[in-house]
């Protein structure tokens, strides 16, 4: 899915909102543990409510790797289903891989080669030749981690040069150089606020990836008001206040009148800004 298709999509269903499947064995409703794959089924049941209201998807690898085999199959047969049922989705594989170049081209080729994911989230510590292997896919999106929600972003993200460039900027600014915003977007977090206006003087027309809001706190918001560009440029996403809504057999019900619930404000934003 390239950036116009994306944009067009989110138009057309007047929502930025990217579904986080965060999908914990340990969470889901005790009714699906009995069946025979019940990560998938309560992924299954939570795409079906929800997919009217979003335009993106983003299962975290780490609930699936953590289940071995049997994550990995429910993590694929996800993709598979969306795939199938659901083309207009944008499917990110949450992953934060980073790596030197031979094993990034490895995770390069599982992800975009044999799962056929849209998007994968790298991290950009260990430079170019790390995230180039994920650039040879034209096709595809790498997600770069830039400024993140987690209280440890302070210890590195934030700190300065001499000349006063907070690491971040230097990752926006020399990432630029490997790849254009048809083809990379960066990951930053809802609960950085006004340092979006930051965000936006170096990269004004890349989408990003806002993780944070819902259960982690950060505002929807303020999000619009200091992220977003004249293509939207935002991928909200929402993992638990969505998919664990409720925990009994009517959690999909749940899940959907919470996902429509943040679909409508993000409306309200798109309309104030001449989007939609």
């Amino acid at each position: 899915m390239n950036k116009q298709q994306l944009f067009e999509n989110i138009r057309k269903k007047q929502s930025f909102l990217c579904v986080g499947l965060d999908t914990d064995i340990k969470k889901i409703p005790a009714h699906l543990l009995s069946g025979e794959n019940p990560i998938f089924a309560f992924n299954k049941a939570i795409i079906d409510a929800t997919a009217d209201f979003c335009v993106a998807y983003k299962p975290n690898m780490a609930f699936y790797e953590s289940l071995g085999v049997d994550g990995i199959r429910a993590f694929e047969e996800t993709v598979a289903y969306l795939r199938k049922n659901y083309p207009d989705q944008f499917i990110i594989a949450d992953a934060k891989r980073g790596d030197i170049g031979n094993t990034s081209e490895m995770y390069a080729r599982s992800f975009f080669d044999h799962i056929k994911v849209d998007a994968v989230t790298v991290a950009p510590y260990m430079g170019e030749d790390s995230v180039k292997p994920f650039l040879l896919y034209p096709e595809a999106w790498v997600i770069l981690l830039a400024l993140t929600s987690n209280k440890g972003s302070h210890d590195f993200q934030l700190t300065e040069d001499k000349e006063g460039e907070r690491l971040f900027e230097k990752v926006l600014r020399k990432s630029q150089e490997w790849a254009s915003d048809e083809q990379m977007m960066y990951v930053v977090g809802a609960t950085q606020g006004k340092m979006f206006v930051d965000i936006r003087k170096c990269v004004p027309n890349h989408f990003l990836l806002v993780p944070g809001v819902g259960a982690q706190g950060g505002s929807l918001k303020e999000v619009a008001m200091y992220g977003m560009n004249d293509q939207c440029g935002l991928l909200v996403n929402s993992s638990r206040a969505i998919i664990y809504a409720d925990k009994t057999e009517n959690f999909a019900d749940a899940a959907r009148q919470a996902a429509q619930t943040v679909q409508q404000e993000m409306a309200g934003y798109l309309k104030e800004r001449g989007i939609i």
